[in-house]
């Protein structure tokens, strides 16, 4: 991998974990656009380091609220912080599940299968749109809610489907306000990223060597910036109602995707 190449799939990673457009599955097509010569064998070392940059600009951009959720916790008292931290922890607990019952099966989806991937973006595109034709309310997010968000993000871990825009989506459908709906998305996934970090470290299946710390650090610094980007940007975005042309966008590349697909 060139540092060229580091540099794009950083900006997509950093781009698509925020933007309602799905990460893993424009990675996916990435690889078989750019070809699997391209990910040498420290791949998994490359994710893990653009995974871990995304969740280091979500800190940034959401420092005060995650001070707020940590102070919640240790404070055992039931206050609204107190709630909001064990509501974090209940989203959390679907993903975690199918995490470890299916990992080989997930593992299998993310194969270069991008028709797979391309009729999941066309699900995102649908959730999005309904998502934008919902009326806003000052909702919060309820103990079930949390649950059943947390439902939907354990969806999303196959490749195509949006984290971010099936969290949301599903938090504005169930009458969440929208500022709040993307707050909570956000937020909720960091423990799952340094996790599957963590995991990935104990596995030892990371391969470094010092020819790879060009395009590891290109791909870090690209992730990381644009994550910053996009993490602010799509607040702002899900507060003005502008879904409707991430859903579009899910939409026309899920089915340039099936095409590409059918002609590999």
């Amino acid at each position: 991998m060139g540092v060229l190449e580091a540099i794009l799939l950083g900006i997509i990673q950093g781009l698509t974990e925020f933007l309602p457009v799905s990460s893993s599955g424009h990675l996916e097509l990435a690889k078989a656009i750019l070809g699997e010569d391209k990910v040498p064998e420290e791949g998994l070392l490359f994710t893990v380091v653009v995974h871990f940059a995304t969740a280091l600009s979500t800190i940034v951009v959401f420092r005060k609220d995650i001070i707020e959720i940590i102070t919640g916790l240790f404070q055992f008292k039931w206050n609204e912080s107190f709630q909001f931290s064990l509501k974090i922890v209940l989203s959390m607990i679907p993903a975690v599940v199918i995490g470890l019952l299916f990992e080989r099966e997930l593992e299998q989806l993310f194969n270069g299968n991008v028709i797979f991937v391309g009729f999941m973006l066309i699900v995102t595109a649908v959730l999005l749109f309904f998502a934008d034709k919902s009326k806003n309310t000052l909702q919060p997010v309820s103990f079930k809610n949390a649950f059943i968000i947390g439902i939907a993000q354990a969806i999303a871990m196959l490749p195509g489907i949006s984290r971010s825009g099936a969290t949301i989506s599903t938090s504005v459908l169930l009458g969440v306000d929208k500022n709040k709906a993307a707050r909570f998305s956000f937020l909720m996934v960091i423990p799952l990223i340094f996790g599957k970090i963590a995991k990935d470290i104990m596995s030892g299946e990371l391969v470094y060597n010092e020819s790879s710390f060009s395009y590891l650090s290109a791909g870090f610094l690209a992730a990381f910036v644009a994550g910053l980007f996009a993490c602010s940007w799509m607040v702002k975005l899900v507060r003005n109602s502008k879904l409707k042309y991430f859903s579009i966008y899910c939409l026309v590349v899920g089915l340039a995707a099936i095409i590409i697909g059918l002609a590999l």
